[in-house]
């Protein structure tokens, strides 16, 4: 009875990057549990701006956390290894393919395939890893678009805002900042307006910004 509990409750142990049981196993201050080299990794290539943030909740850290080992919860499953306890098969994994946009989080040789990008992220989620951005408030403002890999393409290289700005006068998008300093006075539009008036057109390139019906940008 007590082994059918272990075997319910087993999937707390594993790591939400890898998805395997939990090696060397830290937590987050803000609560989240990770196999030290998945969330080293995922600091090392996924760092903005010396902002480092949990691949669930998404909650910031400034400066980069020193981690520190979980005895407790290390102990707890290496418990569940002499059981001879596996973690639950994972679901069926969508691996990317050669001009697959890839999973952001997921780390190991094989990464899944991205299913969307958020733009206030700048990061691009498989199924497992988009999950947060559905289930938990602190991603409610947050625009997810079709998996794309020129992310960058949609940010301001000089004030790392998003182009959601048209300026007619130089035929480019812009973002708010833009607005306020090169771009003063002239004649701007939001992307969305633009994109509408333009729609007609299968698609139309403007300087970095794509205008078409794949810039969901409201």
């Amino acid at each position: 009875m007590a082994q059918q509990g272990v075997l319910m409750d087993q999937d707390q142990f594993c790591c939400s990057v890898c998805l395997e049981l939990l090696k060397e196993p830290v937590t987050t201050s803000c609560g989240h549990n990770y196999c030290r080299i998945c969330i080293e990794d995922c600091w090392d290539h996924n760092v903005l701006r010396g902002v480092y943030s949990c691949p669930q909740c998404r909650e910031t850290f400034t400066p980069r956390p020193n981690l520190r080992k979980n005895n407790m919860l290390a102990e707890m499953v290496d418990k569940l290894k002499k059981t001879g306890l596996q973690a639950a098969p994972s679901p069926a994994l969508c691996y990317a393919e050669p001009g697959d946009v890839v999973c952001d989080v997921c780390t190991g040789n094989r990464k899944q395939k991205a299913l969307m990008s958020c733009l206030a992220c700048l990061a691009s989620y498989c199924e497992t890893h988009l999950q947060p951005h559905y289930e938990s408030p602190a991603f409610k403002k947050h625009k997810l678009v079709k998996a794309t890999a020129q992310l960058q393409d949609k940010i301001c290289s000089h004030h790392d805002k998003l182009l959601e700005v048209f300026c007619r006068t130089d035929q480019q998008c812009i973002c708010y900042q833009c607005t306020m300093d090169e771009h003063k006075g002239h004649d701007t539009v939001s992307a969305a307006a633009e994109r509408t008036e333009k729609q007609v057109r299968p698609e139309h390139l403007v300087g970095d910004c794509l205008i078409n019906k794949e810039l969901k940008i409201q």
